[in-house]
């Protein structure tokens, strides 16, 4: 009972703090313009990017990872000495991914998660995340895909922690359902790939 009253407390505070929108906070109000209203209307770091340039990238970036950073070490706190640390850290990056993506406070439209699950992986293990931003640097590099890049990166995850051991199989589990979202959010770039039609990643200078 006492994990199952201290998962909803991680559950509930890593949904609302993963709510918090870094792409729309900077173009609000450090650009009096909103996200979702340009380029391809999502709220994410890509779309941003493409829309405002490189010169509020780093903000954006600050705020999902500090939103993303809080809630997981709060998590892994929690049950430290219980369930143990891994599973809360994972509990509460699973629901942050879940808050970026479908936030209560947007009408439910967010990100991809594609940040959110990048910073987790860090915290949960490092060669976790160096394997899954390996891959993601490499396809992006190769292809010039970002979408592409986020879903195999994700993909990746549960399968390095379950290769490392970093983790029970309960937090490989759990990390499966945070991989899930991220793929599911991006199933209309799956179908864009699919189809030659993905917009490409432009290394060149922004006109």
């Amino acid at each position: 009972m006492r994990l199952f009253i201290v998962s909803v407390i991680i559950a509930v505070t890593a949904y609302v703090v993963g709510g918090v929108n870094g792409a729309i906070t900077a173009s609000t109000r450090f650009y009096k313009r909103d996200i979702r209203k340009f380029g391809s209307g999502n709220p994410g770091l890509t779309n941003f990017y493409r829309v405002f340039g490189k010169a509020g990238v780093t903000l954006v970036v600050l705020i999902d990872v500090a939103k993303t950073v809080l809630p997981v070490f709060f998590g892994g706190f929690l049950t430290r000495g219980g369930a143990g640390w891994v599973y809360g850290a994972s509990l509460a990056g699973v629901f942050v991914i879940l808050g970026h993506c479908y936030p209560v406070f947007y009408h439910f439209r967010g990100g991809k998660g594609v940040m959110a699950i990048g910073a987790i992986i860090w915290i949960l293990d490092w060669r976790v995340g160096l394997c899954a931003w390996l891959i993601f640097g490499t396809i992006v590099a190769v292809t010039r895909y970002v979408s592409l890049g986020a879903i195999v990166g994700s993909i990746s995850v549960p399968v390095s922690m379950a290769v490392f051991r970093a983790g029970r199989g309960r937090d490989v589990a759990v990390m499966s359902v945070g991989a899930l979202i991220v793929v599911l959010r991006h199933g209309a770039n799956i179908k864009r790939l699919i189809a030659g039609a993905e917009n490409k990643l432009s290394f060149g200078k922004r006109k």
